[in-house]
Parts: structure tokens; sequence; C-alpha cells
């Protein structure tokens, strides 16, 4: 169980710095910018100030990704087709649409159908390199789906669905097609603490903050990136 949660948890990371080094160009270690080449960027989008305020990224870290984000998104926002696109390039053995569509979601916290910039780094910021209690909330709310402030065994299964299926039928070893039932199964014995079918957000950030394993991969890329 506590292998289950954790890979999820690390899974979540993971995702997270592939975009963070698609976006910055780091993908491929040859393709990092020389200093000469960053003080060409022109990043001027109105509010950086308020972005290094509300960030953990440095402001040459914000031009690097303000141009990858432009490069890719000209119009300065990203919907969520184009979304799901580019996250299909990084796990073509599945279908990722469907947990790319609850990332976006997740981005897109005012539900304007779009993520913007702004948006993106925000995330970014929390899921990386933000505090063990920014990261569980913000992993919350995306399982909850709907935003009312629990997590119900449909949504925790949607989600679960979402992640076999962008693993792909190709794995090793294969993966049982009951696996993401047993997975909410376990999920909602351990933290749903009064039975009432629900997981409240003290319930979550209570159990996780207990998981050895879990805490364990909210540091795993510290200092990475």
């Amino acid at each position: 169980m506590g292998h289950r949660r954790r890979r999820c948890m690390r899974h979540l990371l993971r995702l997270a710095r592939h975009l963070y080094r698609w976006l910055s160009g780091t993908l491929i270690e040859d393709s990092v910018a020389e200093d000469g080449e960053l003080s060409t960027v022109c990043y001027r989008p109105e509010g950086v100030d308020q972005l290094l305020q509300q960030t953990k990224f440095t402001r040459r870290e914000l031009q690097i990704l303000y141009r990858g984000f432009k490069n890719e998104c000209p119009s300065g926002v990203v919907d969520e087709s184009t979304f799901k696109f580019i996250y299909a390039q990084f796990f073509p053995q599945g279908d990722s649409s469907t947990y790319a569509h609850f990332l976006f979601e997740a981005f897109d916290t005012n539900r304007k159908g779009a993520v913007s910039f702004e948006d993106f780094v925000t995330g970014m910021s929390i899921i990386l390199r933000g505090s063990v209690t920014e990261k569980l909330h913000w992993a919350f709310n995306m399982y909850d789906h709907n935003r009312d402030g629990f997590i119900t065994k449909e949504e925790m299964t949607d989600i679960m669905r979402s992640i076999y299926d962008m693993m792909g039928t190709c794995t090793s070893p294969c993966i049982n097609k009951d696996a993401p039932r047993e997975h909410v199964d376990n999920f909602f014995q351990k933290m749903d603490k009064n039975n009432d079918g629900v997981v409240t957000i003290e319930e979550f950030l209570e159990s996780c903050q207990k998981d050895k394993n879990i805490m364990e991969s909210m540091h795993l890329f510290d200092n990475v990136i």
C-alpha cells in the first residue's frame, strides 16, 4: 500500500520535472543555454516582480521558462487539447489523455479553459519547490475533481485508472486489471478515518504526513533542477 502511494506521488513529481526541463530546454544535456544566450532573452510580462514573490523560481529561471512557454504556445496560453498533445509525447506507450485532463484542470485553477504562463509557473513552483504541505494540498486539489473539499471513491478511481492507462499495457510486471480498484480501496482504508466514504484535506494531510514512504517521495527531486 505504502509503495503504491509513494509511486503515485513520485510519478506526479517526475512529470512536473519533465515539464520543467522540457520548457527550459534541458531534457537533452547539450541544450543547456549559455550565459550569453540567456542575456538575449527578453522577458517582460506584466507582473514579473509579483511572480518572483509568488514562486520559488529566480528571475533567470522565469526568463528561460517563459521563452520555452512562448515557443510552444505563441498565444501565451495553453488550451487542453494542446496540453494533452504535449503530454502524450512523454508517454507514447499508453493513453495519457485522461490524466493530462486532470492535470490541466489542476493548473487551470480558475477554470478558464486555458493555462497561462502565470498559472503554469505557480503550479510548477509548488510541485517542485513547495513545502511538503503545499505539495500535498496541490495533489489533493487534483484528486478532488469538483473542488468540493472531499475526495470520493469515484474521483480517486478516475485518477487511478488514468494513471494505469498512461502507463500502458506493456509494463513489467503486467498490471492486474483490478489494480486501480484495489489501490482505491487501500487508499480509503488508510485515509478515511471516520469511514464516511470521503477523504477530507485534514485526513489526507494527516495520513500522508505519517507515511514515511510518501514523505520520502516529497523530497525525491529536491535540488535536482
